[in-house]
């Protein structure tokens, strides 16, 4: 079973990598634009699935972070005049920080009261980068324009160019998950789970279920700072709309829909509602309705979403005799 999910791992990176060549010819460059932020949008579910599936506390407030990686890499570029990589580093510490800074209250509460205070966040500073309009460009946001060049590792390249754009977006972005599965397999990870479980008994073990959360709230804001300075770069462009806690709402469906608890469940779900959203679009004015209800339908005969579901099924029969 492991070999294939490793053929199946190995068939979906190619697949990835050959997108900006094959697409185009099949099916116009309009879709490799659109992959090139699903694979965007998936990072910043990620954040929300190591929250929620793997410590247990469902957050609606990553969009605080994605919306100030965005901001840190715009304001870098068009109000600092920095270069390309402090943006950059701007950008993802800024998310960082915040996310201490927040984590050091929010981790104290669970349940709903920990979801609550993390929207008060999202709003409060959703409703700051609209009144900052000096800084943020408030309801219309903060355009900008990359560096025509970039160096990486003494390559130059055309950041500009879509084809770059794309292979750079899915170099980060699989960094990132590999980044997370290596966490995951570690002591660390496994620690993180069993704060899941039971946060008592894992503090009976010598665990602090408080500092254990903490981390995990950091690394989570991080991942969705990266995937904020990504969707900055696709975009030229940010906006005080994504830190709005809706935009984690969204995170926090694909996150449930794909397999929460699983490591590309929010890959799979990502894809798969916004693939669904495009093609409907086209045929039917009212397609988030049927996007709804089959969200609906997902939820209630397959609860743990996609991926969950299709590994619990394989479980079921590999212990059958």
């Amino acid at each position: 079973m492991r070999g294939a999910a490793r053929l199946l791992a190995g068939l979906a990176v190619a697949a990835l990598i050959a997108v900006p060549w094959v697409l185009p010819a099949l099916a116009g460059r309009y879709w490799v634009d659109i992959v090139t932020e699903m694979l965007i949008w998936s990072l910043f579910a990620a954040s929300v699935n190591l929250l929620f599936g793997y410590v247990g506390l469902l957050s609606f407030g990553q969009a605080l972070y994605f919306g100030v990686g965005a901001y840190g890499l715009a304001i870098g570029l068009a109000k600092l005049g920095l270069g390309f990589w402090p943006a950059v580093g701007l950008g993802v510490g800024a998310a960082v920080l915040l996310a201490l800074l927040t984590g050091l209250l929010a981790v104290r509460l669970t349940w709903h009261y920990f979801a609550i205070i993390t929207v008060v966040f999202s709003l409060i500073f959703y409703f700051a980068g609209v009144s900052m309009k000096a800084v943020t460009g408030g309801d219309d946001g903060l355009p900008f324009s990359l560096p025509p060049l970039l160096a990486i590792g003494g390559v130059v390249l055309e950041l500009t160019d879509p084809t770059v754009q794309y292979l750079f977006v899915l170099a980060v972005v699989g960094g990132c998950f590999a980044a997370q599965h290596r966490l995951l397999e570690s002591p660390l990870g496994k620690a993180l789970i069993a704060v899941r479980e039971n946060d008592r008994r894992a503090s009976l073990i010598g665990l602090d279920p408080y500092r254990l959360r903490l981390i995990a709230f950091v690394i989570a804001g991080a991942l969705a700072g990266i995937a904020g300075v990504l969707f900055a770069l696709f975009s030229r462009y940010a906006s005080a709309q994504y830190l709005f806690w809706t935009v984690s709402g969204e995170a926090v469906v694909w996150t449930i829909v794909g397999g929460a608890g699983t490591l590309f469940g929010p890959v799979v779900g990502t894809f798969a509602l916004i693939l669904l959203r495009e093609e409907l679009s086209t045929v039917f004015e009212n397609y988030l309705l049927v996007v709804g209800a089959i969200v609906i339908a997902i939820v209630i005969f397959a609860p743990k979403g996609i991926l969950g579901t299709l590994g619990e099924r394989l479980a079921r029969h590999r212990s059958e005799p």
